[in-house]
């Protein structure tokens, strides 16, 4: 057991779903690495694990999506995490559109923020997108509590984070 164990086993994070468009191949994860990391001016990172399909796409992406789901839309996370771009359309059996600049966003998410990429560095086995949000919308009757750590455990992930 690290000693960094005992603190990071209490964490609870908010989840989201990140998509990625690049050359026409569109893929998506769920993510528990993400933050609001300015004010002024607004910027969000996102870490995606290097094993994870979506990080070879998201590593080509112009733009991020990012997706805030609530705890009733446990099924839209199992999509994106428990299932791998490698052999799943994930977007097959999922409403969603088109966004700025050909970005995926998902119909049903609580809440989305297309953001463009503005640097990207390596962490370890995940790297950091930085997003500049450039257009964002929400669904309505989805306010309340978002979907968290805790109430996805249940997933088996698609691939090992």
């Amino acid at each position: 057991m690290r000693s960094s164990d005992a603190f990071m086993k209490r964490l609870n994070p908010d989840m989201c779903v990140v998509t990625a468009v690049a050359d026409g191949e569109r893929s998506g994860c769920l993510v528990g690495f993400w933050t609001q990391c300015s004010i002024d001016p607004p910027r969000l990172t996102v870490w995606i694990s290097k094993t994870n399909h979506t990080h070879r796409v998201a590593l080509r992406a112009e733009r991020l999506t990012v997706h805030l789901l609530t705890p009733e839309q446990h099924g839209l996370a199992a999509m994106f995490g428990g299932r791998t771009g490698d052999d799943t359309d994930k977007f097959a059996d999922v409403e969603w559109h088109e966004g700025p600049g050909g970005s995926a966003v998902l119909t049903a998410a609580a809440a989305w923020t297309v953001g463009v990429v503005q640097e990207r560095f390596d962490t370890g086995d995940h790297v950091a997108h930085v997003l500049a949000p450039e257009q964002s919308g929400e669904h309505p009757g989805t306010g309340g509590a978002l979907l968290r750590l805790e109430d996805v455990l249940d997933i088996e992930p698609g691939h090992p984070a």
